[in-house]
């Protein structure tokens, strides 16, 4: 397996990554909408902590709705990281993809050159 083939797999093998990243951001972003929605469901007049509503007395409802709302809130910020890591990784071997075809292309224009040279040396004698 050359070089090239092996950053070819590893950059798709990080796209991949990164999907799955985004996705598990969209499932926690359904999971706190989800939460908020089952808390405003859940009560009347809930009591508010910045975005997130909540009321106070513990019901199996209250369990559901903290639960939604922490998983999601989790999914979102590791969904966010791990995109942008593997985001990084693969730009990583992008660039030395590009960088091991550099060097080839220069390698085969070389060879070429040479190649050419000797012909036309060939042809004087």
């Amino acid at each position: 397996m050359s070089i090239q083939d092996y950053l070819h797999e590893k950059a798709e093998e990080s796209r991949h990554n990164e999907v799955i990243a985004y996705m598990m951001f969209l499932a926690g972003a359904v999971f706190t909408v989800g939460g908020i929605i089952s808390s405003l469901s859940f009560s009347e007049a809930p009591n508010w902590v910045l975005f997130v509503p909540f009321f106070t007395g513990f019901t199996e409802g209250m369990f559901l709705e903290l639960m939604f709302l922490v998983m999601g809130l989790g999914l979102i910020v590791v969904g966010i990281a791990a995109g942008l890591y593997y985001c990084r990784d693969r730009s990583w071997y992008m660039r030395e993809l590009c960088k091991a075809n550099n060097i080839e292309s220069i390698t085969r224009e070389q060879a070429l050159s040479t190649t050419a040279t000797k012909t036309a040396a060939k042809k004087k004698k």
